[in-house]
């Protein structure tokens, strides 16, 4: 066991980050040779200061670079760079955009870190739905879009339509899925320095990809009910915000459904302040919930975004936006420029997936066979804390002491499952601990799988952290 202590006063950047550079020096000087062990993660936070959450990113980047091994049961180890082939160089760029998930998962580990739409099957339809348009469209699928058939937007008015609201077709902007439809918005309707506000806890993707396009992004606080009015007012008052990205629907990561009152008030807000809404409805038009949309409660300020990855097909990234009178064509321009384009073979999928039926048909099932599951998780982990909904495909854990988010899921990546920590719905630094994870069961293919996940993570709860020594 090596004494080293970092220096973590040099550089800038995020603690984690400092710490593996430090790490990495020391190991280029040879004052950490190879073979040597590094500090356990609850020791090293111990003396720094720090939370073991920030020690687990730091071994976790060390490790990504090439530079550190784990072994089970014995810790973490300096590897000898003279007999390893170099990792793939990570600049700090590519960490603080990449989030916390390991971007290359190992192919036998149990993934519950994806809400994709389960196999069902559904890839027998689609293959068929592509055999007809290369029938039918030889010269549309070899050449670019230039012009979009009418069906596509009236796939999106079917798709988009909740709680007896439907946007108009000439609002509509069929998209590259939802997240390529919220980073259009926000380029379309904001500048580089202006300010868009984020829940704490959010799908970061899209936060993330508005600081690459040169945004600067503000974080609102929320209860279990969602977005606190007033803390809105609040932003909008002193920061006069852009946008404000918001999920009202089955919330990701904790799947809170905000009650009609606080939509009204935040489209109250938001008028007030002349601040664009982005609502993102993924999970929301899974829930069968009829609270009313902020897209109907003020269809003046907002853009409706869905799509069918989380209940169709994630593969086929498909997605709509409907926009606020006015908008459609700024949108459909901006999304051309983003992302180069909408392909004609998937465009016309989803569109045919949607007109013929079959796209609700797999949604309904989708949450048929996720209601199972979550029916599997919630007795798997009775005794524990956590929030679930009967048609979402994760749920929200809250960790039993001694646990902390990072620390879990390296642990549980050390057994074989992998889990969302909470920093990676994190939208920007703070303070505020969770202590909680998400764990999605989408993914596993058999109902056997998903009980051996559980099952693993009920004895890392019910063991507690104190037998983890910090391993990758």
């Amino acid at each position: 066991m090596t004494n080293w202590l970092p220096d973590i006063s040099r550089g800038s950047g995020p603690v984690y980050l400092r710490l593996a550079d430090s790490i990495e020096s020391a190991i280029s000087s040879g004052a950490l040779p190879a073979g040597s062990k590094l500090p356990p993660q609850r020791n090293l936070a111990y003396d720094i200061g720090v939370t073991i959450g920030t020690i687990g990113r730091a071994y976790a980047l060390v490790h990504e670079r090439g530079l550190v091994a784990g072994e089970v049961g014995r810790g973490t180890y300096v590897l000898n760079r003279s007999e390893t082939p170099p990792g793939e160089q990570i600049d700090p760029l590519t960490v603080s955009l990449s989030g916390t998930r390991i971007q290359d998962a190992p192919a036998n580990k149990i993934r519950f870190d994806t809400t994709a739409a389960p196999d069902l099957g559904q890839g027998k339809i689609i293959a068929g739905i592509l055999a007809e348009i290369g029938e039918q469209h030889l010269a549309e699928i070899s050449s670019y879009s230039r012009s979009f058939p009418r069906n596509w937007f009236e796939a999106g008015r079917l798709w988009l339509a909740r709680s007896g609201w439907t946007p108009e077709v000439e609002n509509i902007v069929p998209t590259l899925g939802a997240h390529a439809a919220a980073i259009s918005v926000i380029a379309a309707v904001s500048a580089p320095g202006d300010k868009i506000v984020f829940e704490d806890l959010t799908y970061t993707q899209v936060s993330r990809s508005a600081r690459l396009l040169g945004r600067r992004t503000l974080t609102v606080d929320s209860d279990k009910l969602g977005v606190i009015p007033e803390d809105f007012e609040r932003l909008c008052q002193q920061q006069h915000p852009k946008i404000a990205f918001l999920m009202p629907t089955v919330h990701n990561p904790t799947l809170a459904i905000m009650p009609y009152e606080r939509r009204a008030a935040i489209a109250a807000i938001a008028r007030k302040h002349g601040v664009w809404l982005i609502e993102d409805d993924l999970y929301g038009g899974m829930a069968d919930d009829d609270t009313p949309l902020l897209a109907s409660i003020a269809p003046d300020r907002t853009f409706l975004v869905n799509g069918l990855s989380k209940s169709v097909a994630a593969g086929v990234r498909g997605g709509w936006v409907a926009c606020p009178p006015h908008f459609a064509q700024r949108i459909k321009v901006t999304h051309r420029m983003i992302t180069g384009g909408l392909p004609f073979i998937l465009a016309e999928t989803c569109a045919r997936l949607v007109e013929s039926g079959m796209a609700h048909e797999i949604r309904k099932a989708s949450v048929e066979e996720l209601s199972r599951r979550v029916r599997l998780a919630r007795e798997q982990l009775q005794g524990f804390d956590f929030e679930s909904h009967i048609h979402a495909p994760f749920l929200w854990l809250k960790l039993p002491e001694p646990w902390m988010s990072g620390t879990f899921k390296n642990a549980a990546f050390r057994d074989g499952v992998l889990v969302d920590d909470e920093d990676e719905f994190k939208s920007a630094r703070g303070e505020r601990p969770y202590h909680r994870v998400r764990i999605g069961f989408s993914s596993p293919k058999t109902g056997q799988e998903l009980i051996s996940g559980l099952m693993i993570l009920r004895r890392l709860l019910e063991n507690g952290g104190s037998a983890y020594d910090g391993e990758i």
